[in-house]
Protein backbone atom coordinates (compact mmCIF):
# COMPACT_ATOMS: atom_id res chain seq x y z
CA UNK A 1 0.00 0.00 0.00
CA UNK A 2 3.25 2.60 1.23
CA UNK A 3 4.37 1.73 -2.90
CA UNK A 4 1.19 2.36 -4.63
CA UNK A 5 0.19 5.87 -2.49
CA UNK A 6 4.26 7.27 -2.64
CA UNK A 7 4.92 5.66 -5.96
CA UNK A 8 1.22 6.39 -8.07
CA UNK A 9 -0.10 9.27 -6.07
CA UNK A 10 3.04 10.84 -4.73
CA UNK A 11 1.36 10.77 -1.71
CA UNK A 12 3.79 12.59 1.23
CA UNK A 13 1.91 10.90 4.25
CA UNK A 14 1.27 7.06 2.28
CA UNK A 15 2.95 5.74 5.56
CA UNK A 16 0.54 6.74 8.25
CA UNK A 17 -2.18 6.45 5.91
CA UNK A 18 -1.01 2.40 5.16
CA UNK A 19 -0.79 1.84 8.44
CA UNK A 20 -4.24 3.27 8.88
CA UNK A 21 -5.60 1.32 6.17
CA UNK A 22 -3.96 -1.52 7.79
CA UNK A 23 -5.33 -1.21 11.51
CA UNK A 24 -8.97 -1.04 10.33
CA UNK A 25 -8.76 -3.78 8.07
CA UNK A 26 -7.57 -6.05 11.35
CA UNK A 27 -11.08 -5.33 13.24
CA UNK A 28 -13.12 -4.93 9.86
CA UNK A 29 -13.29 -5.03 6.10
CA UNK A 30 -13.34 -1.71 4.25
CA UNK A 31 -16.52 -2.51 2.27
CA UNK A 32 -17.07 1.43 0.76
CA UNK A 33 -15.33 4.47 -0.91
CA UNK A 34 -16.69 6.34 1.75
CA UNK A 35 -15.63 4.60 4.55
CA UNK A 36 -11.67 4.60 3.15
CA UNK A 37 -11.98 8.09 2.59
CA UNK A 38 -12.51 8.81 6.21
CA UNK A 39 -9.50 6.50 6.98
CA UNK A 40 -7.66 8.49 4.81
CA UNK A 41 -8.49 11.93 6.03
CA UNK A 42 -7.91 11.21 9.91
CA UNK A 43 -4.43 9.85 8.93
CA UNK A 44 -3.44 13.14 6.87
CA UNK A 45 -2.26 15.83 9.12
CA UNK A 46 -2.24 18.56 6.75
CA UNK A 47 -4.97 19.61 4.45
CA UNK A 48 -4.47 20.89 1.23
CA UNK A 49 -7.36 23.79 0.84
CA UNK A 50 -8.05 23.43 -2.83
CA UNK A 51 -7.75 19.07 -2.85
CA UNK A 52 -9.33 16.53 -1.10
CA UNK A 53 -7.41 14.47 1.48
CA UNK A 54 -8.27 11.20 -0.35
CA UNK A 55 -7.56 12.62 -3.92
CA UNK A 56 -3.77 11.41 -4.41
CA UNK A 57 -4.51 8.08 -2.74
CA UNK A 58 -7.76 7.21 -4.69
CA UNK A 59 -5.86 8.64 -7.90
CA UNK A 60 -2.71 6.28 -6.88
CA UNK A 61 -5.09 3.12 -6.31
CA UNK A 62 -6.90 3.67 -9.53
CA UNK A 63 -3.73 4.58 -11.56
CA UNK A 64 -1.96 1.15 -10.35
CA UNK A 65 -5.25 -1.43 -10.87
CA UNK A 66 -6.24 -0.11 -14.17
CA UNK A 67 -2.15 -0.03 -15.20
CA UNK A 68 -2.83 3.52 -16.78
CA UNK A 69 1.37 4.41 -16.80
CA UNK A 70 2.33 1.26 -19.01
CA UNK A 71 -0.81 1.97 -21.41
CA UNK A 72 -0.40 5.87 -21.76
CA UNK A 73 3.32 4.81 -22.63
CA UNK A 74 1.69 2.14 -25.46
CA UNK A 75 -0.53 4.42 -26.41
CA UNK A 76 1.40 7.17 -27.52
CA UNK A 77 3.55 4.61 -29.42
CA UNK A 78 0.46 3.30 -31.52
CA UNK A 79 -0.38 7.18 -31.50
CA UNK A 80 2.77 7.82 -33.11
CA UNK A 81 2.86 4.78 -35.42
CA UNK A 82 -0.60 5.84 -36.54
CA UNK A 83 0.15 9.38 -37.51
CA UNK A 84 0.91 10.59 -40.90
CA UNK A 85 3.99 12.78 -42.04
CA UNK A 86 2.99 16.46 -40.78
CA UNK A 87 0.57 14.96 -38.41
CA UNK A 88 0.03 16.38 -35.02
CA UNK A 89 0.37 14.39 -31.54
CA UNK A 90 -1.45 16.14 -29.11
CA UNK A 91 -1.30 14.78 -25.41
CA UNK A 92 -3.68 16.22 -22.54
CA UNK A 93 -2.10 15.01 -18.97
CA UNK A 94 -3.58 15.29 -15.92
CA UNK A 95 -0.98 13.83 -13.20
CA UNK A 96 2.36 14.71 -13.03
CA UNK A 97 3.68 11.22 -13.67
CA UNK A 98 1.83 10.80 -17.10
CA UNK A 99 3.01 14.27 -17.93
CA UNK A 100 6.74 13.00 -17.32
CA UNK A 101 5.41 9.90 -19.55
CA UNK A 102 4.73 12.39 -22.16
CA UNK A 103 7.82 14.78 -21.98
CA UNK A 104 9.86 11.98 -22.16
CA UNK A 105 8.41 10.44 -25.27
CA UNK A 106 8.45 13.54 -27.36
CA UNK A 107 11.98 14.46 -26.17
CA UNK A 108 12.69 11.05 -27.37
CA UNK A 109 11.38 10.58 -30.59
CA UNK A 110 12.60 14.10 -31.32
CA UNK A 111 16.15 13.05 -31.09
CA UNK A 112 18.19 12.74 -33.49
CA UNK A 113 18.80 9.19 -34.43
CA UNK A 114 21.34 7.68 -31.64
CA UNK A 115 24.87 7.57 -33.29
CA UNK A 116 27.56 6.90 -31.60
CA UNK A 117 29.81 9.96 -30.57
CA UNK A 118 32.98 8.80 -32.36
CA UNK A 119 31.08 8.43 -35.90
CA UNK A 120 30.94 11.90 -38.25
CA UNK A 121 27.42 12.10 -39.11
CA UNK A 122 26.39 14.90 -41.72
CA UNK A 123 22.83 16.98 -40.97
CA UNK A 124 21.37 14.98 -44.05
CA UNK A 125 21.69 11.68 -42.07
CA UNK A 126 20.38 13.06 -38.74
CA UNK A 127 16.64 11.99 -38.17
CA UNK A 128 15.05 12.93 -35.62
CA UNK A 129 10.72 11.57 -35.94
CA UNK A 130 9.09 14.39 -33.68
CA UNK A 131 9.52 18.05 -34.00
CA UNK A 132 8.10 19.29 -30.35
CA UNK A 133 5.88 22.23 -30.72
CA UNK A 134 6.23 25.22 -27.89
CA UNK A 135 6.49 24.17 -24.08
CA UNK A 136 3.43 22.62 -22.18
CA UNK A 137 0.18 24.80 -21.79
CA UNK A 138 -1.41 24.89 -18.98
CA UNK A 139 -4.92 26.56 -18.27
CA UNK A 140 -5.12 30.08 -17.35
CA UNK A 141 -7.51 31.27 -14.14
CA UNK A 142 -10.34 31.88 -16.16
CA UNK A 143 -10.47 28.33 -17.02
CA UNK A 144 -9.67 27.29 -14.15
CA UNK A 145 -12.18 29.13 -12.19
CA UNK A 146 -15.09 27.51 -14.33
CA UNK A 147 -13.50 24.11 -14.37
CA UNK A 148 -11.77 23.28 -11.00
CA UNK A 149 -10.17 19.79 -12.30
CA UNK A 150 -8.38 21.75 -15.25
CA UNK A 151 -5.93 22.99 -12.43
CA UNK A 152 -3.96 20.02 -13.41
CA UNK A 153 -3.53 19.72 -16.80
CA UNK A 154 -1.07 20.10 -19.03
CA UNK A 155 -1.29 20.19 -22.70
CA UNK A 156 1.51 19.22 -25.33
CA UNK A 157 2.01 18.74 -28.82
CA UNK A 158 4.85 17.42 -31.61
CA UNK A 159 4.62 17.30 -35.21
CA UNK A 160 5.87 13.93 -36.92
CA UNK A 161 8.54 14.71 -39.23
CA UNK A 162 9.09 11.46 -40.97
CA UNK A 163 6.28 8.57 -42.11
Amino acid sequence: IIHVLKVYGEEKFARRIAKAIDEVRVEQPILTTHELSKIIISATPVHDKKKHPATRSFQAIRIYLNNELEELAKGLVQAFDLLQTNGKLVVISFHSLEDRIVKRFMREYSKNDPYPNEIPVTIDMVKPRLKILGKAIKPCESEIMSNPRARSARLRVAEKLQA
